[in-house]
């Protein structure tokens, strides 16, 4: 059978569906798969790199993640069926192995993102309760605990709905709102300091702007989740017409969020203070408004960071299980639970994966390698996207210009390489993670061309794919 015929006789024994996703939830969808673990537990960590000016990095990436939501718009309107960055980067190449990477890379940036949620979960879960763990090895058991409780659900199962995704929305703006708020009460009456926004707090030897982009490569971590949307592209109505408003107004407004946030957290509390654990908003709050019960807060964010992690282990474990029945894995990873039909042993894999990045990895360094993944991943779209524009098509949809595409991949590669200062722990966690997924492809490509005598054809579109979120 031909590749046409294949890609014919698939689609239509693909059941259509229905699209309920109008303007507004559509809207609701986007923000909330970009609010998450980023803001909530890093705001601190990028404070520590660039001091006072922490808006300035949260603001360049807001921009480099507007310059590839335009690729992904051109995408999806294109091909509105398809959805998802290993899908646009198979049309574009065709080169398998290519494919297996980047889908191996979305997998591995869900690990590192659920396990940065995981350590963020244990240090809040303590502030809730008013306790005070003098050891490190507490809040280690405690996230180690919580990714074993994640596995546990992702094991039993997990429905997940459109309204589902409405309630997180509205509890993690919830808690955002809060700090602006209160960073807006404290600043009206007096109390803070603005002139920290324009300190900038750098080593000896290092340059504002070099301090400025180490830091905006670890606060892209809080842009991510936008490019999961496209999977919502056949639920949407009309989404050739709504998703370039809608996407671009999402990403505008939690850009415009997470920079008030940064202004309301280092006017009230120091760069030095903010870096010191992993509850950076918890002290703003507690700054601002020393009378707010505390405890609501740290609950509001342990319930947004424990759907992130639970999302990103079921994308990561769904991921697994379909490249393993696309015999690209090995099959085991594809068994499932008789009763409950999860994929047990992806899950049971990808969780163990998760307690090596979290006994090994600080919080920073998990952030940061789910930065780089991504960025890696968005620098091949950015790419695509060019190749693509000899694929034309006969519906009208949106165009990119150019320009943007093109400053995409300059600007990710640069923050993903070792000149804007990122962190060498972070390439050293992605390879080891990539390093698994190579030997695994190796071992499955050897069996099946020497013992199963099997050829492997992977196509994409046939994953349940599902992008990583912060």
């Amino acid at each position: 059978m031909s590749e046409s015929a294949s890609a014919s006789t698939a689609t239509q024994d693909r059941p259509e569906l229905k699209r309920v996703m109008g303007p507004g939830l559509l809207l609701l969808f986007v923000v909330g798969d970009i609010l998450g673990t980023g803001v909530y537990a890093l705001t601190g960590k990028v404070a520590g790199e660039v001091g006072g000016a922490v808006w300035l990095p949260f603001l360049c990436a807001f921009v480099v993640a507007m310059l590839t939501a335009t690729s992904y718009l051109e995408l999806v309107t294109k091909y509105p069926k398809a959805g998802g960055a290993a899908v646009y980067t198979h049309k574009a190449f065709g080169i398998h192995f290519l494919t297996f990477l980047l889908t191996f890379a979305v997998m591995c940036s869900g690990l590192t993102s659920a396990s940065s949620a995981s350590k963020a979960f244990a240090a809040n879960f303590f502030s809730a309760l008013k306790i005070d763990p003098d050891r490190g090895s507490v809040l280690m058991i405690t996230a180690l605990g919580f990714m074993t409780l994640i596995a546990l659900v992702n094991l039993r199962g997990v429905g997940e709905s459109v309204k589902a995704n409405v309630v997180l929305t509205i509890v993690e703006l919830t808690g955002l709102l809060i700090v602006i708020g209160v960073g807006a009460w404290a600043l009206a009456h007096g109390d803070g300091d603005t002139a920290r926004l324009t300190q900038f707090n750098t080593p000896d030897g290092e340059s504002p702007f070099s301090a400025v982009t180490a830091a905006t490569a670890l606060a892209f971590f809080a842009m991510v989740g936008f490019e999961d949307s496209v999977n919502m592209a056949e639920e949407t109505k009309d989404p050739v017409k709504i998703f370039p408003k809608i996407m671009l107004i999402g990403l505008s407004v939690t850009g415009v969020i997470y920079i008030l946030v940064a202004i309301s957290a280092v006017a009230l509390v120091s760069p030095e203070e903010l870096n010191k654990g992993a509850t950076p908003l918890l002290k703003v709050i507690q700054a601002g408004a020393p009378d707010f019960p505390i405890q609501i807060f740290a609950w509001i964010t342990m319930f947004a960071v424990a759907n992130s992690a639970l999302i990103n282990m079921l994308m990561a474990s769904r991921l697994l299980y379909g490249m393993s029945h696309e015999k690209v894995l090995p099959g085991p990873l594809g068994r499932v639970l008789h009763r409950r039909r999860t994929p047990w042993v992806a899950i049971l894999f990808t969780t163990l994966l998760a307690f090596l990045l979290i006994g090994y990895a600080d919080l920073t360094a998990l952030g940061g390698t789910t930065a780089f993944l991504l960025l890696c991943v968005f620098a091949i779209v950015n790419v695509a996207v060019l190749v693509l524009r000899r694929d034309p098509v006969e519906h009208k949809h949106f165009h990119a210009p150019t320009a943007l595409p093109v400053l995409g991949v300059v600007l990710c590669v640069y923050l993903a390489s070792p000149l804007s200062g990122r962190a060498k722990q972070d390439y050293k966690i992605a390879g080891y993670l990539m390093v698994v997924g190579v030997g695994l492809w190796a071992l499955t490509w050897l069996l099946n061309k020497y013992v199963f005598k099997r050829k492997s054809d992977f196509d994409p579109s046939h994953l349940d794919q599902s992008g990583p979120v912060n």
